[in-house]
């Protein structure tokens, strides 16, 4: 059981989970850094110890996994995404192609059954869509199987009215990568940044981690904010949704307008839409405008060939023509389209290839012989 109730609705249903493994919000857990350490370094366990390092045997070991979540952009809740973010090594790092998609393949020959239930206010159908969608694609990528999903309605608080009019600082583009400062979020931000005409201030969210409330109060200046975003387990970082879930607890400045630079591992950059469509619902809710993105799939690829290669040019065309039209829609304050961009005239089962050799390497690099990254615990 993951739940994210609080003690007094927990003891409400508790009864009904007597023996079962129960993980819940001690206040200790942290963000994932995207270290692979799981995957290439300790296979299996996480390298941040706090008490969740060990979520990917305790799926395994369970027969069946239920979740509680209050429903939050299409998806989870902060603290269950920061849980699920802490699963990676329930999975191998190597890929393989299933249902027409690149997904990581299995640690365990197991096909886990997931019972979903999300609670909210007056949840719309498209919202509950968004809900039934993303827990498909999670459980897609987990390699499990969705049982059931519920929802359940539950008393909510008027939304503050929130302020008209523009605010008049520099755009921002905001790092949302828990990774190092050169990680592929940041890569592709100093890419947009070299093609906008305004002013820009960077802020790394990895900064601000401590100090919500602070990060919240220093964006209220920018009249737009650039996403720019790494795909954790199918949808937003926990960490940027504590962000989200914080402006909408505290801020009451002006309206912004909202773009989104994403990138992930996978190959199909078809696999970004639930992202986007957070960002989407979160705007909405803000008050804000939400203006368009643009998806790089492929990013270890994407990001590696940046360095090597001119942007516009070979396998990184799709990414550079995507970041034109984005940076032309923030120059001139207007809207895009989700952009969707792939390796140009790279083939999927190359990616795939190169990047299971890779993993292999990396393994011998820590010191870790290849047939250990498929260690079960």
């Amino acid at each position: 059981m993951i739940h994210d109730l609080s003690p007094e609705e927990w003891a409400k249903v508790s009864r009904e989970y007597d023996g079962w493994d129960i993980v819940t919000d001690d206040g200790s857990i942290r963000p994932c850094v995207g270290c692979f350490s799981c995957w290439n370094r300790d296979p299996g366990r996480c390298a941040i110890k706090d008490g969740y390092d060990n979520m990917g045997a305790r799926i395994h070991h369970a027969d069946e996994v239920v979740v509680i979540s209050r429903y939050t952009y299409g998806g989870f809740s902060g603290f269950v995404k920061n849980v699920f973010d802490r699963c990676l090594g329930y999975v191998l790092p190597q890929f393989e192609v299933t249902g027409g998609e690149t997904h990581h393949q299995k640690r365990y020959d197991e096909d886990k059954p997931f019972t979903f239930i999300f609670y909210g206010h007056d949840l719309s159908d498209d919202e509950k869509n968004s809900a039934r969608r993303y827990v498909t694609a999670v459980c897609a990528n987990i390699r499990g199987h969705v049982k059931d999903v519920i929802f359940r309605e539950r008393e909510g608080l008027s939304s503050p009215e929130r302020a008209g009019g523009m605010a008049s600082g520099k755009t921002v583009l905001l790092n949302g990568s828990m990774r190092n400062k050169d990680g592929n979020s940041a890569k592709l931000a100093k890419q947009l940044a070299a093609r906008l005409e305004k002013e820009v201030e960077f802020v790394d969210l990895k900064d601000w981690m401590k100090d919500m409330p602070g990060l919240v109060k220093k964006l209220e200046a920018a009249p737009a904010i650039v996403f720019c975003i790494p795909l954790y387990v199918d949808g937003l970082p926990s960490q940027v949704i504590r962000l989200m879930e914080k402006f909408e607890q505290e801020y009451m400045g002006v309206r912004k307008k909202i773009y989104v630079l994403a990138n992930m591992g996978l190959y199909e950059s078809s696999q970004l839409v639930n992202l986007f469509s957070a960002v989407t619902q979160w705007s909405r809710k803000m008050g804000f405008e939400y203006c368009g993105g643009l998806g790089v799939s492929a990013g270890e690829l994407i990001g590696g060939l940046m360095e090597m290669i001119p942007f516009g040019k070979g396998p990184i065309r799709k990414s550079s023509e995507g970041m034109d039209l984005l940076a032309r829609a923030i120059n001139s304050e207007s809207k895009t389209y989700d952009i969707y961009a792939e390796p140009k005239g790279f083939p999927k089962w190359l990616f795939i290839q190169i990047a299971n050799v890779n993993w292999d390497r990396t393994a011998k690099k820590n010191g870790i012989d290849p047939k250990e990254l498929y260690r079960q615990l």
